[in-house]
């Protein structure tokens, strides 16, 4: 019938931080889940969370999503491909082109497969940090080779879409060198400063505020995952800290330069200027509405009552849907002697987030002209 979903059942292979997460937001969507991992006790406690149910299913599923490090992934796709876990499969690994090198290497059924990389994440780790709404508004690429089927990449698509994300289709080669700028290299760029710290004194650790908690939380991830990224995108990485390492000898230069007067200090305290202007540029670029890829957006409209601490709860419930404190502004309407809060949502995902504010008891109305 017209409307229904593309996939019923589904199957995760790999049940840690995202494929956990995926499992929640399918469940919650329907979907019947089935969780399969090397480690049994993490499955099982996917499963008490709700994720799915443990075991491997009596058939093939329409889908099977492999959530394992970049360097397992084709030798996991082949075994399962081997063993008919589903219709159609996906992966979730943060590196591209090497994984499909290793996956045209294994002799893995290529119409049945398409790479993926739902962008989002936490520095926290396993099924215990795993939420359905991780990936509500967020990006997951989509990487279909000449081979994929149709019918292969309507069944990634239903479960993007299912999962509150927003699909975009790239070459795994872009893709690569993309997520070394805007992921790879910052976690280790966050690991250099959090090594930093390893060492440092009480006094100075008591000193530690918002600012470098902000600069190091990703480096709170797994090691032993961020290995396996890292190795599998290394070249894309080093091209990225070489230009860094460029502008920190720069950056050197002129600090050591700034104990000397005359024109030496000037220059150095000009080259200072120009990395904290560029700097900014780049803050600009991420934080601006300007600077991101323009995505259209949804108005919803929540009315208020002005209890206390109504605001602070509905700001809680976005978040949770993907909306960020940027995308709410809250109206004062004189006629109404009303308080409202505008929340921006994208265009893609603001069915799924006015259904869960909805759910959550909040009264919402999508604006006129959205």
């Amino acid at each position: 019938m017209r409307g229904e979903p593309v996939i019923r059942t589904a199957a995760v292979v790999g049940t840690g931080l995202i494929g956990t997460s995926i499992g929640l937001a399918l469940t919650r969507r329907g979907v019947q889940v089935h969780l399969l991992d090397a480690d049994e006790s993490a499955a099982r406690v996917a499963a008490a969370r709700g994720a799915g149910v443990f075991g491997t299913p009596p058939g093939p599923v329409d889908l099977a999503v492999v959530a394992v490090p970049p360097t397992r992934v084709a030798e996991v796709l082949a075994d399962q491909q081997g063993r008919g876990l589903a219709h159609a499969y996906t992966d979730v690994a943060s590196v591209k082109s090497a994984t499909a090198l290793a996956v045209s290497r294994t002799g893995v059924h290529r119409p049945s497969y398409v790479g993926g990389h739902p962008m989002a994440g936490s520095e926290r780790s396993g099924p215990l940090a795993a939420r359905a709404g991780l990936f509500e508004g967020r990006t997951w690429v989509l990487t279909p080779g000449p081979e994929t089927s149709s019918g292969t990449l309507n069944r990634v698509l239903a479960a993007v879409a299912l999962c509150g994300a927003v699909p975009l289709v790239m070459e795994p080669g872009v893709h690569d060198r993309a997520v070394a700028l805007v992921s790879h290299a910052p976690h280790l760029v966050a690991a250099l400063m959090a090594a930093r710290l390893g060492g440092a004194s009480r006094e100075a650790l008591a000193l530690a505020g918002q600012g470098v908690r902000d600069v190091i939380r990703v480096a709170g991830g797994a090691p032993t995952l961020w290995t396996d990224i890292v190795r599998s995108n290394g070249p894309a990485i080093a091209e990225i800290l070489g230009d860094l390492r460029k502008d920190l000898e720069a950056l050197t230069r002129a600090l050591n330069a700034l104990e000397v007067s005359g024109p030496e200090s000037e220059e150095a305290l000009a080259s200072l200027r120009d990395l904290l202007e560029r700097g900014r540029e780049g803050w600009e670029a991420v934080y601006e509405p300007g600077g991101q890829v323009p995505v259209e957006r949804v108005t919803l409209t929540v009315p208020l009552g002005g209890g206390p601490g109504e605001v602070d709860r509905l700001i809680d419930a976005a978040e949770g849907s993907g909306i960020d404190a940027d995308g709410i502004r809250l109206s004062w309407s004189d006629a109404d002697t009303e308080l409202s809060a505008l929340l921006a949502a994208p265009a893609p995902t603001a069915e799924a987030v006015r259904r869960r504010l909805t759910d959550d008891g909040w009264r919402v109305t999508v604006a006129a002209g959205s």
